[in-house]
């Protein structure tokens, strides 16, 4: 699980192995693997009318974004435990909340960096319109935060717990 503050990205010890894995991989066999292609292809000819070597040279600027994505989230990571049980909303909380304070129209969700997004959980950034309404509030407060539409929406919080995998 991941929380961004300041351009510093925690992770937990399993996030940050996961993350350095992939780019491992993405910077070393997958670089080898994507110029083979892009090589194949070029040897084909017409580099013009060649749609394998437009294709390979597009997945090789893919994974170049995403190399540079992940050394910038990795040289700004810290690695750490988990926030406090202390009903503080922060990054890496399970949140439950109440639209209009209507305790039968809730959501749960995980606040922390789509980095670390999970299919067990929808998860929301701390920088989106309701994780910055709610991070910081405690267990009972009310928070509010922008529609996409201008308007304000209100949310009581619920509950907020540390993740646990």
């Amino acid at each position: 699980m991941t929380q961004t503050s300041d351009n510093v990205t925690w992770l937990t010890q399993e996030a940050y192995h996961q993350l350095k894995a992939e780019l491992e991989y993405l910077s070393g066999p997958a670089r080898t693997e994507i110029s083979k292609k892009i090589e194949a292809a070029r040897e084909e000819g017409d580099l013009r009318e060649n749609g394998g070597y437009h294709a390979a040279k597009e997945e090789q600027g893919k994974q170049e974004l995403r190399i540079r994505q992940l050394q910038q989230l990795l040289d700004n990571a810290k690695v750490g435990e988990a926030p406090a049980d202390d009903g503080v909303v922060e990054p890496g909380m399970v949140v439950t909340i109440a639209f209009d304070g209507d305790e039968d129209d809730t959501i749960t969700f995980l606040l922390a960096s789509r980095e670390y997004a999970s299919a067990d959980i929808e998860t929301y950034s701390p920088q989106s319109p309701l994780g910055t309404g709610v991070n910081g509030k405690k267990v009972g407060q009310d928070a509010e935060y922008e529609l996409p539409n201008g308007k304000m929406a209100s949310v009581r919080i619920l509950r907020a717990k540390p993740y646990e995998k």
